[in-house]
């Protein structure tokens, strides 16, 4: 029989973030003998959601795709909510807390074009749409004699646009586009080596009152600890930077055993100048190492570096 009081969850209504809810639903489901009886889903516009025709780096950024549906969750309309961690910020509501996170998808960067097979091979003065700042000044950084446009809108729309020839080539998430069945759009995976991805990019977090014990026991049984210890270290990078969608950053902690590598990366917008640094440790370090190398890239690259994106 389901719940007579089913739990409610709380999304953005764009297709990828209902794969992840539908994920989250089929894997407590898996858990515990639930049914999707079990569950309701709400569906909450975001600011981010509403802005279609602007960068949200003109808005902030800050909170744009989480706001709302965190506002729901301390008014009690909704029992949890799903957020892709790269959306949520570093400080979050003090009535909340993510307690979960689901396996963490590829990391990677895709690179999508109709025309070539890399951004390398690329002809020089073409067109490349992406509503991302770290991946439009990454990509000036690779080719500067590329021209980057604001590309909005969700992936279907993005790979609509390409079709229609407004750009030559656009980067998305491997992890959205796997979610949403779309893989064999992927003209190529972009290396970590190459292009450091957002940070946790690929992760699905998911969120709850602090003070509900109930919930926090029903995700505890499907929270992943080595997506949650990788998460920890570059969202303590991005906030020691104090990151938003002004600011062009990038990380990556990957796992070996009980070690971990991060790397992490902060542009200009024009890619005009970048620093990056790497650190190794015990997973029980993941914080400081986040934290150690942000200072040091914010000693190096000086106060002049973060007014200019600022």
């Amino acid at each position: 029989m389901p719940r007579e009081n089913p739990i409610r969850i709380g999304t953005r209504g764009s297709n990828l973030a209902l794969a992840q809810v539908y994920e989250l639903r089929d894997r407590l489901c898996a858990a515990h003998g639930m049914t999707h009886d079990d569950f309701e889903i709400v569906i909450i516009k975001t600011s981010g959601d509403m802005i279609q025709d602007k960068a949200l780096r003109e808005f902030g950024g800050k909170g744009l795709f989480t706001k709302e549906i965190e506002d729901a969750l301390i008014a009690g309309e909704i029992d949890m909510a799903v957020h892709s961690m790269k959306d949520v910020p570093t400080i979050e509501p003090d009535p909340l807390e993510i307690v979960c996170m689901m396996p963490r998808e590829d990391v990677r960067d895709a690179f999508i074009s109709l025309k070539v097979e890399g951004l390398t091979d690329l002809p020089e003065g073409a067109v490349v749409g992406t509503s991302s700042l770290r991946r439009q000044a990454q990509v000036k950084q690779l080719r500067p004699d590329i021209e980057v446009i604001t590309y909005r809108g969700n992936v279907e729309t993005r790979l609509r646009k390409l079709e229609e020839g407004v750009a030559d080539a656009t980067l998305l998430a491997v992890a959205g586009l796997q979610r949403l069945g779309h893989a064999d759009k992927i003209t190529a995976p972009v290396s970590p080596d190459e292009m450091l991805p957002a940070i946790a990019q690929g992760a699905i977090g998911i969120q709850i009152r602090k003070k509900d014990d109930e919930r926090r026991e029903l995700l505890s049984a499907i929270h992943d600890r080595p997506t949650h210890v990788r998460v920890i270290a570059e969202r303590a990078f991005l906030a020691e930077l104090d990151g938003s969608c002004r600011t062009p950053i990038a990380g990556l902690a990957d796992l070996d055993g009980d070690q971990m590598r991060f790397r992490g990366q902060i542009l200009l917008p024009d890619g005009s100048e970048a620093h990056a640094t790497a650190r190794s440790g015990p997973v029980s370090d993941a914080e400081a190492m986040g934290k150690d190398a942000a200072q040091e890239l914010l000693q190096r690259a000086g106060p002049d570096f973060m007014a200019q994106i600022v």
